[in-house]
C-alpha cells in the first residue's frame, strides 16, 4: 500500500511512499502550462498551472500518483480498496473521472482555499482511462503550506476532512484512522516515569521506552500511527539538505522490505519509491528500492510554457560511493 506525509521547516515538504509488488513504468513528469488536458466530461483545458510529479504516461497522458503545481499545492492518491466508490455522471456539476482528479485540482488551484471551493461542485465519476487501465480505488491527501485535507469518495458520497496531522495511509476511512490516535496519546520521545503504583522500584532500562507500544507492523493502520508519531516529533535544521534528509527519514519509518509482505505466492510488496516535494521551490526529490541515492528534478529548470510533456526516467541501480577507489 502507501503512506503520505507533510513536513514544514523553512519551506514546506510533501511526499509519499508507493508500496506495491510491481511498477507500471513510472517517470517524473512535468506537465507545462500549455499542455492540453482533454477532460472526458468537461472538455479541454489548454492553459493551466504547471505540474510535476510521479506518473505513468499512457497515450501521452500523465496518470499521476503524486504531484504538485507551481503555486504550492500538492496531492497524492493512495489505495483505498473496498471503500472507494465513484459516482455516475450527474447534471449541473463538474464530472471528473478518478484518473483526472489530480490534474483537475492542480491545474487550477493555487491554495487549499481554492481546492475547497472546487470540491464543492465536483463529482468524481466511474469513467476508466481505458480497458487496459481500469479504475483505481483511491483516496487523496491534498495540502499547501497552511493546511491539509483528505478526500474520500464512498458509497454515501464525497467526504472532505480536515487533516490536522498531515498523514494518510490506506484503510480504514480517515475518521477511524484519526480516532485510533487516541489509543497512543501516552507515547512520548522522552523517557517514561514510573507510575506503575506502589513502591516498586522500576527502571527505564533502555533508551526509547517512551515510545513503547508504537506499532511496527506493515498494516495501514499501524503505518498511520507510526509515521504520525515520527512526523510530529521529528526535528531538523532549516536548510534544504537537512529538511529533505529528515523527510526521507520520516517516511523511512514505514519502508517495506522485500519478503515481509507477501501478496501472492512468491510476490512481495515493497516500497518502490519514496518522494519528497519542496512545494515552495517546485523541486521533486525521490529515491527507489534499488537506488537509495536521492535524485531530484527542478520544474523551474524547464520551459514551463511548452505544450509537450517533459519526462525523466526513474534512476535505478544502487549508487555506492567508494571512499578508497
Amino acid at each position: 500500500m502507501c503512506t503520505a506525509a507533510t513536513y514544514k521547516t523553512k519551506d514546506f515538504y510533501f511526499g509519499r511512499t508507493l508500496d506495491y509488488e510491481f511498477s507500471y513504468g513510472d517517470q517524473i513528469v512535468i506537465t507545462p502550462r500549455n499542455y492540453a488536458f482533454n477532460f472526458r466530461h468537461v472538455g479541454d483545458m489548454k492553459n493551466h498551472y504547471a505540474i510535476i510529479g510521479m506518473a505513468h504516461v499512457a497515450e501521452d497522458y500523465p496518470l499521476y500518483y503524486d504531484a504538485m503545481n507551481e503555486k504550492g499545492v500538492a496531492i497524492a492518491g493512495l489505495n483505498f480498496v473496498g471503500n472507494a466508490v465513484y459516482a455516475a455522471i450527474k447534471p449541473d456539476v463538474e464530472n471528473i473521472a478518478q484518473f483526472e482528479f489530480i490534474p483537475w485540482i492542480l491545474s487550477q488551484c493555487s491554495s487549499l482555499v481554492e481546492v475547497r471551493e472546487l470540491l464543492e461542485r465536483i463529482n468524481i465519476v466511474n469513467t476508466p482511462f481505458s480497458e487496459q487501465l481500469p479504475l483505481a480505488q483511491l483516496h487523496w491527501i491534498i495540502a499547501d503550506e497552511n493546511e491539509s485535507i483528505t478526500v474520500e469518495s464512498m458509497s454515501d458520497g464525497l467526504h472532505i476532512y480536515d487533516n490536522p496531522v498531515g498523514v494518510l495511509t490506506n484503510n480504514p476511512p480517515f475518521p477511524q484512522q484519526m480516532f485510533q490516535l487516541n489509543n497512543y496519546m501516552y507515547l512520548s520521545p522522552k523517557q517514561p516515569k514510573n507510575t506503575f503504583g506502589g513502591n516498586l522500584a522500576l527502571d527505564a532500562y533502555s533508551r526509547g521506552m517512551g515510545s513503547l507500544g508504537l506499532p511496527g507492523d506493515l498494516s495501514s493502520s499501524s503505518r498511520f500511527v507510526r509515521v504520525a508519531f515520527t512526523k510530529v516529533n521529528a526535528i531538523s535544521g532549516e536548510s534544504e539538505e537537512e529538511s529533505v534528509s529528515q523527510f526521507f527519514h520520516i517516511l523511512g519509518s514505514v519502508d517495506q522490505q522485500r519478503g515481509c509482505c507477501e501478496v501472492t505466492d512468491g510476490k512481495y510488496e515493497i516500497t518502490l519509491y519514496t518522494s519528497c516535494c519542496n512545494v515552495i521551490k517546485g523541486i521533486y526529490y525521490y529515491n527507489t528500492y534499488e537506488n537509495h541515492q536521492i535524485s531530484a528534478v527542478d520544474m523551474h529548470a524547464e520551459d514551463l510554457e511548452s505544450n509537450k510533456l517533459i519526462c525523466y526516467p526513474v534512476i535505478q541501480g544502487e549508487r555506492i560511493n567508494y571512499q578508497n577507489k
